[in-house]
């Protein structure tokens, strides 16, 4: 199996009355998530809470999984498409899809709960390789050696504006509209989960992040301060959120760190 370790941390920042953000981490299953519930919304937190127990009760429920394999294996047999070509990755988009019913069942059931939303990041690492679903603008990047990418796509206005070549990815910052997200958890009885897989080495470090961190800190400074806490993840985790802080702290901010020792067995 794939060995790891992780860091977690959430913070409220300096602007915010309350965290809205919620973090959640299977070690035993290798599941990682971020959850950042819509400022814009009513109940965002509530959204974000749901989403991560939701996920967390998905992973843990064996019948479920017994029968999603089962499912899994005829729509790869019957060459459904769409169908990834791993189960890993099958399962973490049908988890996030299950996180999006239980939002948009609450928030239609519960008055003052209608327009609640939220934003996901989730990671699941397997044998050699690591498993992310994303909606929203939540982030996960991946730090190998002194080199930094992200990997997850933005569901954001900015993002689809740069697609269209209507905004330069260096002039995002000053966007007025940076924050509108086109695609979030809760809003619509079903929601299009971007997934992918990639393969992992030993040293690679994973940061799952809410855009309280992106927002205010570029992704060189980002690989700075990881680099610099010479795998101390929890150091890595203060670092960012101390940077973010001191660059205004303006949302929430929350990180998830992870690290990849080694292969054994």
């Amino acid at each position: 199996m794939t060995k790891r370790k992780h860091a977690i941390l959430s913070d409220v920042g300096r602007v915010r009355e309350a965290n809205e953000d919620s973090c959640l981490v299977i070690p035993e299953q290798g599941v990682y998530i971020v959850a950042d519930g819509m400022g814009g919304h009513n109940c965002g937190d509530v959204a974000s809470q749901i989403t991560v127990s939701a996920m967390r009760s998905f992973y843990e429920d064996d019948e479920l999984t017994v029968r999603l394999k089962e499912h899994f294996k005829r729509r790869r047999k019957n060459k459904i498409k769409g169908t990834p070509s791993s189960f890993d990755e099958f399962r973490l988009g049908r988890a996030v899809e299950s996180a999006n019913r239980s939002v948009f069942t609450t928030a239609q059931r519960i008055p003052g709960h209608e327009d609640m939303g939220t934003t996901v990041i989730a990671a699941v690492v397997g044998k050699g390789r690591i498993f992310l679903g994303n909606v929203g603008d939540s982030r996960a990047y991946r730090i190998r050696g002194q080199r930094i990418a992200q990997l997850s796509e933005d569901h954001s206005l900015a993002n689809e504006y740069i697609r269209m070549n209507i905004l330069r990815k260096e002039d995002v910052r000053d966007f007025p509209y940076k924050n509108v997200i086109v695609r979030a958890l809760g809003l619509n009885p079903q929601v299009e989960v971007d997934t992918l897989s990639r393969p992992c080495k030993p040293g690679d470090i994973y940061l799952l992040c809410s855009d309280g961190l992106t927002d205010l800190i570029e992704d060189d400074q980002i690989r700075d301060i990881v680099c610099a806490s010479k795998g101390d993840l929890g150091r890595a985790a203060e670092g960012l959120v101390a940077a973010a802080n001191e660059c205004g702290g303006i949302d929430n901010i929350t990180v998830v760190l992870v690290r990849i020792s080694e292969e054994e067995g």
